[in-house]
């Protein structure tokens, strides 16, 4: 399957040097993605701690050849391990996982001389301790800059992005937080854990979480099969609808009775990622599969795609040229679509 990818390995490197960067690309997971502020390139950071960045003019030509699909850039964001997240602000790349979270500019990126403008650093309860950054959203308002991170210490760190402080650690969960997002313009978070529930926070009321939904103490929502735990959680563009899953059922909730209303069925399947765009919601999970959901939960279409695992499916909203939606998982091929329904190249994340 891999043979006539190793071909492209640049012979000039040493033997041994040739054969790591061969197992490293056999290796690599894909957890997150980003696409650059004018929306010619994307961004992808891998389990290696490694950037790479993609020339989305370059791929999309109708010329384009092998070397299109690889990076026209690749860099070390983490000497610590894995990079788990990215988030974009108009000048900003953040990266974020094993180590410090840190902010690179996109001109130094593009210029192919990253360095890092400032990092944060989660609190540590030992010596021994380092816990991974999950997931991370930014609130970006006139009068507030802050950074919100899902952390694998149980908690919930909140940023002020414009004098490093870290201002608040909303604490209660039991587990890993796997997602975070924002809700009424950054002054509440959602937060699904490991532990089985969603949280609910008050970020102008710092202190316990506002409520508590367990989706697996739910029938309609419960598969005691594939355990409790809960990997996504996001919210439509109006706030009038969650959805979140995991070991439970992927479910869409009414966020003022707090109820569940509408199961996507995926038997067998955990979903790990899931987003709302227009009138559908795109999910994916342990299955080399994107699901394009109508919002009732009836399935519109499969589409197939290579990491045999997904975790991040995105979709380039900067650029109405290279509007794309590309998917990241279990695989250094990320799935490029150019009509969303189905496959039409991947890019190659590979060093040399």
């Amino acid at each position: 399957m891999y043979g006539g990818r190793n071909q492209n390995v640049n012979n000039s490197m040493p033997t041994e040097d040739r054969g790591l960067s061969v197992r490293q690309f056999l290796h690599t997971t894909v957890f997150s993605q980003c696409f650059s502020p004018c929306g010619k390139y994307l961004v992808a950071a891998n389990n290696y701690g490694q950037i790479a960045v993609f020339n989305l003019s370059s791929s999309l030509s109708p010329d384009a050849v092998d070397t299109s699909y690889s990076p026209v850039f690749t860099f070390r964001a983490s000497e610590d391990g894995a990079v788990y997240c990215l988030a974009s602000t108009s000048t900003l790349l953040i990266s974020a996982g094993e180590g410090d979270i840190c902010a690179w500019r996109w001109a130094d990126i593009l210029n192919k001389a990253p360095k890092i403008i400032w990092s944060f650093s989660l609190p540590k309860k030992g010596v021994f301790t380092n816990p991974e950054v999950n997931s991370i959203v930014m609130d970006q308002q006139e009068t507030r800059q802050k950074l919100v991170a899902g952390c694998g210490d149980n908690n919930v760190h909140v940023w002020d992005m414009e004098s490093g402080n870290l201002e608040q650690t909303l604490g209660g969960h039991e587990d890993y937080v796997h997602r975070v997002c924002l809700k009424n313009e950054g002054r509440e978070c959602l937060s699904a854990s490991e532990d089985g529930t969603v949280r609910m926070w008050d970020l102008r009321s710092p202190g316990e979480s506002v409520h508590i939904l367990e989706p697996s103490k739910h029938e309609m929502c419960s598969r005691p099969e594939m355990g409790r735990w809960l990997g996504c959680v996001t919210l439509d563009s109006g706030e009038d609808w969650m959805v979140c899953g995991g070991g439970p059922k992927l479910a869409m909730w009414h966020m003022r009775s707090l109820q569940p209303t509408t199961t996507f069925n995926t038997p067998g399947v955990c979903q790990t990622f899931a987003r709302f765009h227009d009138d559908t919601l795109i999910s994916g999970g342990t299955e080399p599969m994107v699901n394009h959901w109508f919002l009732n939960g009836e399935l519109k279409q499969g589409v197939p795609c290579t990491p045999t695992s997904v975790f991040n499916v995105n979709i380039n909203l900067n650029s109405d040229k290279y509007k794309v939606l590309s998917v990241g998982g279990s695989s250094a091929m990320i799935d490029v679509c150019t009509n969303f329904g189905y496959k039409a190249f991947s890019l190659k994340f590979k060093t040399s």
